[in-house]
């Protein structure tokens, strides 16, 4: 059978339309480039924001030198995305709950997570993960997208509780071509969860570029799609960092929905430390990058306000020196976990293989003559 087509084409409705608002208020110098939010408007309550980061890229720094000395076990460098953690950490509730990767621990540090806590984890001791401040925290996440289906169900349970809380979860640009991020897009759009989905795009999932992992025009509008609003923002700018989230929290909290955030930055460490990112990216690509960086921009801002200047600076970066290092020793000072906490907390009750072995190693421990702590 074969079909007949009219002669002229059928007329043509459009059937939806979308857009992807951007947002910027700093523009890589630190000038205002657009009418300030509220809470910007007050430059000294934007130092906070400033001294947070700060003291995120002095112990970022002092983890990376950790490592390279032997003292520290593999580690993802938040490096260049210090105003995506400082505005988001400054933007959420103690009673949300946070699900992060392994390159939020300046979220961290602001939801409550101590130094020392951070150090124990990349250093290997789980006990780094037991939060002594935002307990209901999800423990860091090395399975890329998996933590957006724990997000969804802890955003369903807020719901089902009719609680005004909001989980918020946080993502890299090559997350967003996981089943699992989707899968998640997917029940928070039609449960109206109150959710915020934050895609760091710092450009690279490890060695593959942006440009090769989706078509989209932007990140954002996957969020369309499961019916819900995205915005991008510049996530070099705390200040749109800040008010994106905000907004996204309240608008979730009211019962509004998720939301998705599309944070643009770039990464400018190596992926890990075990990483080495020049095999795959250019010098200049690099150099052009730390022009936009995000301290430098803020810390204009400030200055060119007059609630800032070079004794302020020295000040802040002795305090943050000397926190980081009583952080550091405290982490080493910190006795070895004994080896059998391998097998604590895996059941209620311990199976009989590894009862097993939990004795073998004591055993072993016993015979020659140690205790059994590694």
């Amino acid at each position: 059978m074969r079909l007949k087509w009219p002669k002229e084409n059928p007329p043509v409705t459009i059937a939806a339309t979308f857009e992807i608002e951007f947002r910027q208020f700093l523009d890589a110098t630190g000038r205002v480039v657009g009418a300030l939010p509220d809470f910007a408007r007050d430059t000294t309550a934007l130092v906070r924001f400033y001294e947070a980061m700060v003291l995120m890229r002095t112990y970022d720094a002092k983890a990376v030198a950790l490592q390279r000395t032997g003292l520290l076990g593999t580690y993802a460098s938040l490096l260049g995305k210090e105003a995506v953690d400082a505005g988001i950490g400054l933007a959420m509730r103690p009673e949300d709950v946070f699900l992060g990767t392994y390159r939020d621990n300046g979220v961290q540090m602001l939801r409550g997570v101590s130094l020392r806590e951070l150090l124990l984890y990349w250093g290997g001791d789980e006990r780094g993960s037991d939060f002594a401040v935002p307990r209901q925290d999800f423990p860091v996440s090395i399975t890329i997208a998996s933590q957006c289906l724990h997000a969804a169900g802890v955003a369903y349970a807020m719901q089902l509780r009719r609680q005004p809380r909001v989980a918020l979860c946080t993502i890299g640009d090559g997350a967003t071509s996981k089943g699992d991020f989707y899968e998640s897009l997917n029940a928070a759009g039609t449960w109206r969860l109150p959710l915020v989905f934050f895609i760091t795009n710092n450009q690279w999932a490890i060695s593959v570029p942006r440009q090769m992992q989706s078509a989209a025009q932007t990140l954002a509008q996957k969020g369309i799609a499961a019916g819900m609003p995205g915005v991008q923002v510049d996530g070099n700018d705390v200040i749109a960092v800040h008010h994106a989230v905000v907004e996204a929290l309240e608008r979730a909290r009211r019962g509004d929905g998720a939301t998705v955030i599309e944070a643009v930055t770039y990464r400018l460490a190596d992926h890990t430390t075990a990483d080495d990112a020049s095999r795959y990216r250019a010098p200049e690509e690099v150099a052009a990058a730390w022009q936009r960086e995000p301290i430098l921009r803020l810390r204009n801002h400030l200055s060119a306000a007059g609630v800032w200047d070079k004794a302020r600076e020295d000040n802040l970066l002795k305090r943050c020196n000397s926190e980081v290092q009583a952080a550091a020793q405290a982490y080493l000072d910190t006795a070895a976990p004994p080896a059998t906490q391998m097998f604590d907390q895996l059941y209620a009750t311990l199976p009989a293989a590894y009862a097993a072995q939990t004795a073998a190693l004591l055993k072993r421990a016993e015979d020659h003559g140690t205790d059994h702590t590694g």
